[in-house]
């Protein structure tokens, strides 16, 4: 669910961000009342975009699948992976 609600806000960003691009090209009538407008719906979904990542970060509804963070988070590797990273870990102790 809460994926869902990212993308949506994502999608509202980029919509809000070429409805500005069209009041600032294409206006005719009072283009900054309606620029700063839709600046201002940008801003206030772009910061409700990163308090909702961020909020699926902290509670943990959003986890990292990048194969970098696999060897931070060893609970998250595949059990194919797990033996790189037990002799990854087994190669840091020894050069400690």
């Amino acid at each position: 669910m809460l994926k869902v609600i990212i993308v949506i806000l994502f999608f509202a960003v980029v919509a809000s961000l070429f409805s500005g691009l069209n009041f600032l090209v294409k206006d005719l009538g009072d283009p900054k009342k309606r620029l700063l407008r839709a600046l201002g719906i940008r801003i206030s979904l772009a910061a409700a975009l990163l308090l909702t990542i961020i909020y699926g970060a902290y509670t943990g509804q959003i986890k990292s699948q990048a194969p970098w963070d696999r060897e931070m988070h060893p609970s998250m590797a595949s059990p194919g992976n797990l033996d790189v990273i037990q002799e990854s870990e087994e190669e840091v102790d020894e050069a400690n």
